[in-house]
C-alpha cells in the first residue's frame, strides 16, 4: 500500500500545487511587500522620535524637582 495514494495526501498535494500556481501568477505582490516595509519603517521612525521627545521632556522635569 502506497501512502502517497491516500486521499488526504492527494488533497494536500493539490492544495499546495494550487497555492504555488497562485503565487507564481501574482507578479505585483513584491511591490506591495516593499510598500508595507516602507510604511512600517516610517511608522517606526515616528514612534522612536516621539519616544525620544517624551523621554527628554520627562528627564527635564525630573531634573527640575527640588529634592532638598
Amino acid at each position: 500500500m502506497n501512502p502517497l495514494n491516500d486521499p488526504t495526501i492527494a488533497y494536500l498535494r493539490a492544495l499546495l500545487g494550487a497555492r504555488v500556481e497562485k503565487a507564481r501568477a501574482e507578479t505585483d505582490r513584491g511591490a506591495s511587500a516593499i510598500e508595507w516595509a516602507i510604511i512600517t519603517a516610517l511608522l517606526a521612525g515616528i514612534a522612536i522620535a516621539i519616544g525620544a521627545i517624551i523621554f527628554q521632556t520627562i528627564e527635564k522635569k525630573a531634573r527640575s524637582i527640588n529634592t532638598g
